[in-house]
């Protein structure tokens, strides 16, 4: 096992108060958080948001403006290979040679991690039937597809036995039955190794299912973090619904007019209500039942995450 510098045996990666300016465009701007090992972190954000260019500053590519990173314990531009090293790296190209195997893709970059022979074939025979690529070893990538590869890049990052994954939209472009592989593939590592894995990914589905903590940025800086839960706490959506008896368009009228109501809009005997945030539909049903509503139930929507993240970025109209 490699040395680990952390400064916690419980965070892999460390960020306090990182910038990264390209003149006037604040690419990343003022971002800090704590990252525990062994957990899936999801960082969330629009085109343009900043994901990618965090990803490089992580890497040791681009030297931020100001603030600071350790991968961990490490400084990745003052100790690149230290933490090169011990890492994984996915980014929008694979890093697969064309005229090289599958299996001599792997083998090359077991070399270039300096692996011992032996150990080496294990690893490789080991990735490559959890990716149920073992079959196929023979065969060159190019000719496979985009799923099929993908899962061989991940193997590629994963040959030399990394601590931390960096991926950069790991499942973007791939069918559903590939990018479900490789979501139980990542959460299968962080179990079974302890690995931490840090990834960008658009779509929330998979965000709020496998990540354990999430980071939403915009225009470079944090606008949420915490446990997908959590952050659906930070939004201002409190909708409920609300079945009952004898509801009709003077009852409607009623709960329009209430100074606590953003909307309500009515499906027979089921009302949708939008409440202000600090509002507590216990009010709304007194009032309702002491206007002769039947009121049959009453339970909290849950709005998909997909939903919680357009309210923080603000993009419902701008799909910029």
């Amino acid at each position: 096992m490699m040395e680990t510098k952390q400064r916690s045996n419980s965070v892999a990666i460390c960020i306090k108060n990182l910038s990264c300016y390209f003149g006037a465009l604040k690419a990343v701007d003022d971002i800090s958080m704590e990252i525990p090992s062994g957990t899936i972190f999801g960082l969330l954000g629009p085109n343009g948001a900043g994901k990618t260019t965090t990803i490089r500053l992580l890497l040791g590519l681009l030297k931020p403006t100001s603030g600071s990173a350790e991968i961990l314990g490490f400084n990745p531009w003052t100790n690149g290979q230290e933490v090169r090293s011990r890492i994984g790296v996915l980014l929008e190209n694979t890093g697969l040679y064309e005229n090289l195997t599958a299996e001599e893709n792997l083998d090359f970059y077991g070399r270039v991690n300096r692996m011992p022979s032996v150990r080496r074939q294990e690893r490789i025979e080991e990735l490559l039937t959890l990716t149920e690529l073992w079959g196929r070893r023979k065969e060159f990538p190019a000719t496979w597809s985009k799923g099929m590869r993908q899962k061989l890049a991940l193997a590629r990052a994963m040959i030399h036995l990394p601590q931390v994954l960096l991926l950069d939209e790991p499942t973007v472009g791939l069918d559903v039955n590939a990018a479900v592989a490789i979501r139980d593939y990542l959460h299968q590592i962080v179990k079974k190794d302890g690995v931490t894995v840090f990834l960008t990914t658009h779509n929330m589905t998979e965000a709020e299912k496998y990540c354990n903590n999430i980071t939403v940025i915009k225009n470079g800086r944090m606008v949420a973090h915490g446990t997908p839960e959590s952050i659906r706490s930070q939004t201002s959506i409190n909708r409920w619904e609300v079945r009952g008896g004898c509801i009709d368009h003077a009852i409607l009228e009623m709960v329009r007019k209430q100074a606590n109501v953003l909307s309500v809009n009515q499906d027979n005997d089921l009302l949708i209500v939008d409440l202000r945030p600090d509002s507590n539909i216990s009010v709304l049903v007194k009032l309702l039942v002491d206007e002769g509503v039947q009121v049959w139930g009453v339970r909290p929507m849950r709005d998909n995450f997909e939903e919680v993240f357009l309210e923080l970025t603000e993009e419902k109209n701008n799909d910029k």
